[in-house]
C-alpha cells in the first residue's frame, strides 16, 4: 500500500510525539492568576481583591502587582515617615491608605466613597479593609513595583503590615505573567 508507513517508523514518530507532548505539558502556565493594580479607586481595588479571594477559594495561587495610585491603598495612615520636596507633596496629595481611596465614578468631592461604604455595610458585604484582612490570611500575595514607590517617595516604613507584602520591579511581574493562567489588570 503506496504511503504506508513501517513498524518502526510508527514507533519513531510515537516516540518523537510522546516528547512534543511532555514538552507540552512543561510548558503550561501554573493554576496562578496574576493581577496588575493600576487603579487607585476603591471600585477597581475591591474588585482586585475580591476577583483574588474567589481564586483562592479554588486554590489558585494568587499574586498582586500594585504600580502607581494601585500602591496608594496599602499605605497605612497610622504610619508617619518624615519627607521632603517633591516626596513630601506626594504624600500630601496621595490616598493614605485604603479608607481614603476615591470611587473611580461618582466621586462627588468624596461623598461617593463615603455613601458606597454606608450601603455595602447595610448589605453585609466586606469592606476593603476587611477584603484585606482576609487575603492576607488566605495567603494572596501582594508585590508593590520599587520604581512607584522611588517617584512618588513611598517608603516600606509607611506601608501596611501584611504577611505576604514585598517591593519588586517590572520584571518580577512579567515573570508572575509568564507563569501565569491567568493574568487580569484593574
Amino acid at each position: 500500500m503506496a504511503g504506508s508507513k513501517s513498524v518502526e517508523e510508527l514507533e519513531k514518530l510515537v516516540e518523537e510525539l510522546s516528547g512534543r507532548v511532555a514538552a507540552l505539558e512543561q510548558s503550561q502556565p501554573e493554576d496562578r492568576l496574576t493581577s496588575g493594580l493600576l487603579s487607585g479607586d476603591l471600585d477597581k481595588t475591591m474588585a482586585a481583591f475580591i476577583i483574588a479571594l474567589g481564586a483562592r477559594a479554588f486554590d489558585i495561587e494568587v499574586d498582586i502587582f500594585a504600580t502607581f495610585w494601585g500602591t496608594t491603598a496599602f499605605r497605612d495612615p497610622k504610619k508617619r515617615v518624615e519627607k521632603r520636596g517633591m516626596d513630601r507633596m506626594f504624600d500630601t496629595m496621595l490616598p493614605a491608605g485604603a479608607g481614603q481611596l476615591p470611587l473611580s465614578r461618582m466621586n462627588m468631592a468624596g461623598m461617593g466613597p463615603r455613601m458606597i461604604r454606608k450601603a455595602m455595610a447595610q448589605h453585609g458585604a466586606k469592606s476593603l479593609e476587611e477584603l484585606l484582612r482576609e487575603a492576607g490570611e488566605a495567603g494572596v500575595r501582594i508585590h508593590i513595583c520599587t520604581m512607584t514607590m522611588d517617584l512618588m517617595g513611598l517608603k516600606p516604613e509607611e506601608m501596611i503590615d501584611y504577611p505576604h507584602l514585598d517591593y519588586v520591579g517590572v520584571g518580577q511581574f512579567i515573570d508572575f505573567a509568564n507563569r501565569s493562567r491567568q493574568c487580569w489588570f484593574f
